[in-house]
C-alpha cells in the first residue's frame, strides 16, 4: 500500500509540473485547442459540400466523430515531443536521481496529457454543437463513446512515451511526425474506406482510429457506413482491443525503458 500511494503521489506532482507549464505557456496550449477546430471547420465547409455519405445523411455528422478520434491521435506528438524534450534537457536524468516512484515519471505525463484530452474534446463538442453536429441516442451512449475516445488516446500516450524515451531525440522524433498524419488520413475519419483502392481499403479497415471512428458514430447515432468487411461489423469491438493492446504493450515497455536509461 506504501508503495501505491507514493506512485499516486509523485504522478501527481509530475502531472502539476506539466500543468504549471501550461499555464506558464498559454499560447501553446491555445493553438493545440484551436488546431483540431480549424480542421473541422475547414473540412465541413470547405469540402463538406463535394462529401457524400453512403447511405445518406449529412456529412458534418459523419465528419464529428472523426475529427474527435483524429483529435486524440494527434495526442501522440505532443506526448513524444514533452517527453523526449525532458530526456534530452537532462531532466528525466534529474529525476531518476530523486527519491521517487519510478514509473511517476511516465505516469505523470500520461495523467496531465489525459486532461489536456479531455478539454480538447469539450472544445470540439462545443464546436461540433454549433455548426449543427448532435448526438441523437441518449446521454450513456454519448459517455460511453467519449470513453473509447479517451481509451485510444490514453494508449496512444503510452506509445509516445515509449518512441519518446527510445530515440531521446526531439530532432529524431521530427519524423515522426509525419507518419501520424498518414495514421490519421489512412482511416475512415473523411471517408468511407469503400471509396478507396481495395488494398488501401483494407488497410483503413483495419486502422484502430477507423474502428473508434466507427464505433463513436453508431454510439452518437451519426451517419457512419455500412461496410461487410469483418472490421466494420465488429467495430465497437475493436474499438476496446485496439487500445488495450497497445496499453499491455507499451505500458510496461515504457517503464522498463525509464527504468534502465542510461
Amino acid at each position: 500500500m506504501t508503495a501505491i500511494y507514493w506512485l499516486a503521489a509523485d504522478s501527481w506532482t509530475l502531472t502539476r509540473r506539466a500543468l504549471l507549464h501550461w499555464a506558464n505557456q498559454p499560447g501553446a496550449l491555445v493553438v493545440g485547442l484551436l488546431f483540431p477546430v480549424m480542421v473541422l471547420l475547414m473540412f465541413g465547409y470547405l469540402f463538406g459540400g463535394a462529401m457524400v455519405v453512403p447511405g445518406g445523411g449529412d456529412y458534418r455528422e459523419f465528419l464529428v466523430p472523426g475529427i474527435f478520434t483524429l483529435t486524440v491521435a494527434f495526442g501522440l506528438e505532443a506526448t513524444y515531443t514533452a517527453v523526449s524534450t525532458d530526456a534530452a534537457r537532462g531532466v528525466t536524468d534529474r529525476f531518476r536521481t530523486m527519491p521517487i516512484s519510478s514509473a511517476a515519471v511516465v505516469t505523470g505525463r500520461s495523467l496531465a496529457d489525459m486532461l489536456n484530452a479531455t478539454v480538447s474534446l469539450l472544445v470540439l463538442v462545443a464546436c461540433g454543437l454549433a455548426i449543427g453536429w448532435r448526438w441523437h441516442h441518449g446521454l450513456a451512449d454519448a459517455l460511453a463513446a467519449a470513453g473509447l475516445l479517451l481509451l485510444l488516446r490514453f494508449a496512444l500516450l503510452w506509445l509516445g512515451i515509449w518512441l519518446a524515451l527510445v530515440s531521446r531525440s526531439p530532432e529524431t522524433l521530427m519524423a515522426l511526425q509525419i507518419l501520424v498524419w498518414p495514421l490519421g488520413f489512412l482511416s475512415n475519419v473523411f471517408v468511407p474506406p469503400d471509396t478507396m483502392p481495395g488494398w488501401l481499403g483494407t488497410i483503413a479497415d483495419w486502422n484502430p482510429l477507423s474502428a473508434t471512428a466507427a464505433a463513436t458514430r453508431e454510439l452518437f447515432g451519426n451517419p457512419g457506413w455500412s461496410g461487410t468487411s469483418w472490421p466494420a461489423e465488429h467495430a465497437t469491438l475493436l474499438a476496446v482491443v485496439w487500445p488495450l493492446l497497445f496499453l499491455a504493450v507499451f505500458v510496461p515497455l515504457s517503464i522498463r525503458r525509464y527504468r534502465h536509461l542510461t
